[in-house]
């Protein structure tokens, strides 16, 4: 397809978005109906929130056991992505990678783009490359459907608490229509730039998280063998302009050894794979993040991935 066509072809699709958003649901109507596909830590508190908030929302996943607590707050459940995206004016998608979004979005059968009327939008807050941030924006595209990427930061207590941070890549125009609706969710809404360009902030901003957790673990353990223990350790480093929040807060669960997972390690690793790719894609390189992926393989390795990624410090005990 050239390139004037492509052009033609994507106003034509905002200019259907637009009018969707401006009479054909009426403007009191907008973003009123939702799809929430995944249930897991995060995405089962966004969408409890959109229904405490009042919206219509109806929701998918892949374990449909995990939808009761939404079902008796009012939700419907859908056997399906495809059905629950039916009928509903902005779906989101919070799931655990570029495999599983790929099926919530795209199968033949069952995929929630398939269910999605023109004028609808699309919302994939899975952490995920830009690859696919970008395939799926062109899947999208084809079908007059608006997308952004939303991924989001924070970790279950600010998706309880209607605090997260959104990401976004895309059109500014829809970025403007998803407000409210993100609004509801989270506290603050930070427009990175074209598709793309969200998916590469967010996975900056976990391999920056990543990184420092990773050098605390094998701190900890180094200060231990001389005689500072992690409560000695959380003490002292906090109160030091080197030491950042996060780090902080990783400190004190290492202290206390409470790797309950709000972040497995398997996940940050995941993240600094794709980081990887990413990189590669670009031409450039990330030897710090690639280093940070090593220990949380290890500690995958190890048994420990499903446990907070501050349980790296295992590894140096």
């Amino acid at each position: 397809m050239g390139a004037a066509l492509r052009q033609a072809r994507d106003e034509a699709a905002l200019a259907s978005l637009g009018r969707s958003a401006s009479t054909g649901y009426g403007k009191e109507k907008i973003m009123q109906s939702v799809a929430i596909l995944g249930l897991g830590a995060m995405g089962s508190r966004m969408a409890m929130n959109l229904v405490k908030a009042g919206y219509r929302v109806a929701v998918w996943n892949r374990s449909p056991e995990k939808a009761r607590p939404l079902a008796e707050a009012g939700a419907s459940v859908a056997a399906t992505p495809r059905q629950a995206a039916q009928g509903a004016e902005v779906v989101l998608s919070m799931v655990r990678d570029d495999p599983a979004a790929r099926e919530t979005w795209l199968d033949a059968e069952t995929g929630a783009l398939g269910g999605m009327a023109p004028g609808a939008l699309a919302l994939e807050s899975s952490t995920v490359t830009v690859a696919w941030a970008q395939e799926l924006a062109a899947a999208c595209a084809e079908r007059e459907v608006g997308f952004l990427e939303t991924p989001v930061a924070g970790s279950r207590p600010q998706a309880e608490a209607g605090q997260l941070v959104f990401l976004v890549g895309g059109d500014a125009r829809l970025v403007e229509r998803a407000t409210p609706l993100m609004q509801v969710m989270g506290r603050a809404i930070h427009h990175a730039g074209p598709v793309g360009s969200a998916a590469a902030l967010k996975l900056s901003v976990n391999a920056l998280l990543g990184l420092q957790i990773a050098a605390m673990g094998e701190l900890v353990g180094l200060l231990g063998r001389y005689g500072i223990d992690a409560a000695r350790a959380a003490e002292i480093l906090p109160e030091l302009p080197v030491c950042s929040p996060a780090a902080a807060v990783a400190l004190r669960q290492m202290r206390d050894r409470a790797f309950d997972p709000l972040f497995p390690a398997v996940m940050i690793e995941k993240d600094l794979g794709y980081l990887h790719e990413i990189a590669a894609a670009a031409g450039a390189e990330v030897p710090l993040g690639d280093a940070a992926r090593r220990v949380f393989a290890r500690a995958v390795e190890a048994g420990y991935g499903d446990d907070q990624m501050s349980g790296v410090l295992r590894l140096y005990l």
